[in-house]
């Protein structure tokens, strides 16, 4: 769009450590990147809201005066932050809005969440709401225009991730815990796969199954929860579960601990590269043997980018299919080549900064 009066961007995300434990309650360790969301626009004389998405070959238009917006596609995140908005009150007013990126669509890049969370931002500066700056409220309503309105399984991870940006450690439990950790990180080779996933699906079957598994074994040791230490008494009660039930908890317990170890490694005086290199292949080794999220293809692309000296790798997100990424702080360029002889498509990426207003120069929010 040319000489847009409003443009504001969020950026995608990785997971260091912590898949599938933001919906559990427990903590996650992720970091914003330079691939982003733009949603670009110029104020229209009437109240109706005309989208363009020229990435996607998608266009939405929507009138603000009918009440809430009927929803036309299963998850219509668009409409939704709308709704949300028009039923707390928020003046709205017409808007002619572009909207690009270049986050993997689909791929456990946080697409949708830095969407949300961008879109929430459009809509609030355009209204002058204070709530435009907090990166706090803007989380919390990607969440609630993403996940909450549909009902969907997943959690609060991405949302925070690309609203507040750099490395972030969150512990989702009550009273959430957030802490933004120092960022000593060198480049990340991201590649997606081009295999498609189901996110929901494997968040739904997860969740289920470890929550299933967790409730029997409270029936032998009433005190456990998902924070319970991994002690001879609790695995012994977790072998006797059904083999996805089994898998699935211990994989999520086993995550909790890695992530925790992370955390210790990002706050210890120097930070050690290469102890990040192995955690990221020991994670990658519970999302492939217990939580069963990869795919011979990621495999691949993962095997080839430490064998060119990837210092780790893992799966990115739900999984079933979606991204990889490599650390590879000293040699980006030969990973990246190396995970495209692998089929993969590779990005070089690095840590960003959160949402943001893009049309006022100089300015950080």
């Amino acid at each position: 769009m040319v000489n847009p009066t409003l443009r504001v961007s969020s950026p995608g995300r990785i997971c260091l450590l912590g898949e599938h434990q933001d919906y559990f309650g427990l903590a996650i360790i992720a970091a914003a990147i330079n691939l982003r969301i733009s949603f670009s626009g110029r104020p229209r004389s009437d109240r109706r809201i005309v989208l363009d998405l020229p990435d996607m070959g998608e266009r939405e238009e929507f009138a603000l005066d009918g009440g809430q917006i009927p929803y036309v596609k299963k998850r219509d995140y668009l409409k939704s932050a709308v709704n949300i908005h028009l039923r707390a009150g928020l003046p709205m007013s017409g808007w002619d809005v572009e909207v690009r990126g270049d986050i993997p669509i689909n791929a456990g890049t946080s697409s949708s969440s830095a969407m949300v969370v961008a879109w929430n931002k459009f809509l609030l500066e355009a209204a002058g709401d204070p709530r435009a700056s907090d990166p706090r409220e803007l989380a919390e309503l990607g969440y609630e225009t993403e996940v909450a309105e549909f009902k969907e399984p997943g959690g609060r991870m991405d949302h925070y991730a690309s609203a507040h940006g750099g490395v972030v450690w969150i512990r989702f439990e009550e009273p959430m815990k957030f802490n933004r950790l120092r960022n000593p990180l060198g480049a990340f080779v991201l590649a997606d796969s081009r295999q498609k996933k189901d996110t929901t699906g494997m968040l739904g079957f997860i969740k289920s199954h470890v929550l299933e598994g967790a409730d029997r074994v409270r029936k032998a040791i009433p005190s456990f929860t998902l924070h319970s230490p991994r002690t001879p008494e609790v695995l012994a009660e977790i072998e006797k579960l059904p083999e996805d039930h089994r898998r699935l908890l211990l994989g999520t317990l086993t995550t909790r601990d890695v992530t925790a170890r992370g955390a210790a490694l990002f706050q210890a005086p120097a930070f050690d590269e290469t102890a990040f290199g192995r955690l990221l292949n020991e994670q990658h080794a519970v999302l492939r043997d217990l939580l069963q999220t990869s795919t011979p293809k990621i495999e691949e692309m993962i095997a080839a980018a430490l064998d060119a000296g990837a210092l780790g790798a893992k799966i990115n997100g739900s999984g079933g299919g979606g991204c990889m990424f490599a650390y590879a702080p000293s040699n980006p360029e030969k990973v990246a080549a190396a995970v495209a002889a692998a089929g993969g498509r590779p990005f070089v990426v690095r840590v960003d900064e959160g949402v943001r207003r893009d049309d006022r120069k100089g300015t950080k929010e």
